[in-house]
């Protein structure tokens, strides 16, 4: 009886380590919905909240550490629990950096928002959106073991690429064209590169799936 009651406690503290990350994943998803809007929008006060909002994600990921290194040490986990658990710690760290990226974009939303306009947005919202939908994705697949997914997330990241090339030929005609668009173009460039980053950690997270479902380590093999 000791021993199921053990198990099931076992069990209760691991999904509440998935919850939790789900959370925060959740948490990172809104600031990556934001910080777009403050830019395509022009609202500072929304960026103003992106930015204090990061205080949460890095709550979370002290709260969910200290979570993983508490089962681990009265757990003692094998096999794929410790994968999960392992896992956990390097998704936390995606997670935020996704986070501080977010902020990032919305403090220089901020100060495009003081200037006029340089050009209306059409790809750099479509950049957010994709990857704002490999991180929903990446934490699908570690909640469910879904390496296909995870696959998806992996290959969906040369999309994002391609939207950050395109920007910064565009970019670098403007600042051609007219040296006086310098300012706003270099941090259109930097909100460019933030979103790709931000796919980056997707990828990372995507790829750490991999291995906890397959056991394969596919970092830096995927095109």
């Amino acid at each position: 009886m000791e021993r199921e009651h053990f198990s099931k406690q076992y069990d209760v503290e691991l999904t509440d380590i998935r919850a939790r990350l789900l959370e925060m994943g959740g948490k990172v998803e809104m600031m990556i919905a934001s910080a777009i809007k403050s830019l395509v929008e022009r609202d500072s006060s929304l960026a103003d909240w992106t930015i204090k909002f990061d205080h949460e994600i890095n709550t979370l990921e002290m709260e969910i550490d200290e979570k993983c290194m508490e089962v681990i040490a009265r757990r003692q986990p094998a096999g794929r629990d410790l994968r999960f658990l392992t896992l956990a710690f390097k998704i936390v760290t995606d997670l935020e950096r996704i986070g501080d990226q977010c902020t990032n974009i919305a403090k220089r939303a901020k100060e495009l928002n003081d200037e006029p306009p340089l050009k209306p947005f059409i790809d750099m919202p479509r950049m957010a959106a994709i990857a704002g939908g490999m991180v929903k994705e990446a934490l699908d697949a570690f909640v469910r073991g879904d390496d296909q997914l995870a696959v998806k997330v992996c290959t969906d990241d040369q999309l994002v690429d391609e939207l950050n090339e395109q920007i910064q030929r565009e970019l670098l005609s403007f600042m051609i064209e007219d040296p006086h668009t310098i300012s706003r173009a270099i941090n259109i460039n930097y909100i460019s590169k933030c979103f790709e980053r931000i796919a980056d950690h997707a990828t990372n997270v995507a790829e750490m799936v991999i291995f906890m479902v397959k056991g394969k380590d596919i970092r830096h093999t995927i095109a």
